[in-house]
């Protein structure tokens, strides 16, 4: 290429490019009406703060980044997946006051999620009566659960779904037992909670609503990537917002003794290790490799200048 000069094949790559790009913003706006659109169905679940519409911009571009080549339909699982994750989150965060207080509502939850009563098999809201009283973070859950129902693999990939739903809500409580004793936490025990963040539960509803039969096949082999993808998701969110969860006593590595070249260090590693586990995969379910290694790259580059929360509201 001489300076300043573009060649016609360099100009087609480009529109091809942009096209591309293109498309995958348009699905991401798409994404973004859908989950505001569901957000408004549970009432004070979302205040404008943090949920604004910046934060409902930026769960979309990650979806859609994540998966360019799904249709809107494809994404809704890992989309309101991901929201319902924000939401939880901020009630155990933010809104209880104590560990009993979290502990009581993750019960709620997970209760809900395995209660077959409580589903709402027509899609029109109506539910069994003993279900009228959940609170609007455990219908919504259970609102999950029906709509991935309809995926020819939930059925038998109901049990792994139930145990990553319990095991990000266990992890939960367990930061707020470490908050409460306010000692240090090891990098290495402070990452085995990592499924607080709920990474690798969007991942397996996304899986059972798009996977192919490799995919489907493999969910185990996903899953120990899914799960180191998750540690490193969990080291950069706690970098980027280090000074934001200093302010809220968020559960941080950084809060909990590690110093942040032993974090950088340790992301490093664990992107090594992804790297690794990748090739077999991509052999196998290049889409599912794909996804993976997104989340890693998309992540990586949007923490550098933003994270996802709005602006918290007092509580």
């Amino acid at each position: 290429m001489i300076a300043g000069h573009v060649t016609s094949e360099e100009t087609v790559d480009e529109a091809a490019l942009a096209a591309d790009l293109g498309r995958t913003c348009a699905l991401a706006v798409r994404c973004q009406r859908d989950l505001q659109d569901c957000a408004g169905r549970y009432g004070d679940l979302f205040p404008a703060r943090p949920f604004d519409s910046a934060f409902f911009a930026a769960l979309s571009m990650v979806t859609a980044f994540g998966s360019p080549w799904a249709s809107p339909e494809e994404l809704r699982a890992c989309g309101r997946a991901s929201l319902w994750i924000f939401a939880v989150d901020r009630l155990v965060d933010q809104v209880a006051g104590s560990t009993a207080e979290a502990e009581a509502l993750v019960a709620r939850c997970l209760a809900a999620a395995g209660d077959d009563t409580a589903r709402d098999p027509a899609g029109d809201g109506t539910r069994a009566a003993a279900a009228g009283d959940a609170p609007p973070v455990a219908r919504f859950l259970t609102d999950l659960r029906d709509e991935l129902t309809a995926a020819p693999a939930f059925t038998a990939l109901r049990p792994v779904w139930l145990d990553r739903l319990e095991r990000t809500l266990r992890a939960m409580i367990r930061e707020w037992r470490w908050k409460e004793a306010g000692a240090p936490v090891p990098l290495d025990v402070y990452l085995d909670g990592a499924d607080g963040c709920g990474s690798s539960f969007v991942n397996v509803s996304h899986w059972i609503r798009t996977g192919d039969p490799w995919t489907l096949g493999h969910l185990d082999d996903l899953l120990v990537v899914s799960d180191e993808a998750q540690r490193y998701l969990r080291l950069l969110n706690d970098l980027a917002t280090r000074d934001r969860e200093r302010g809220q006593g968020d559960a941080n590595a950084l809060a909990f003794g590690a110093g942040a070249a032993e974090v950088i260090t340790r992301m490093n590693e664990i992107r090594d290790r992804c790297r690794v586990l990748l090739g077999p995969v991509r052999a196998g379910g290049p889409r599912a490799a794909a996804y993976l290694e997104r989340q890693i790259g998309f992540n990586t580059g949007f923490y550098g200048l933003v994270d996802y929360w709005g602006e918290l509201e007092r509580v």
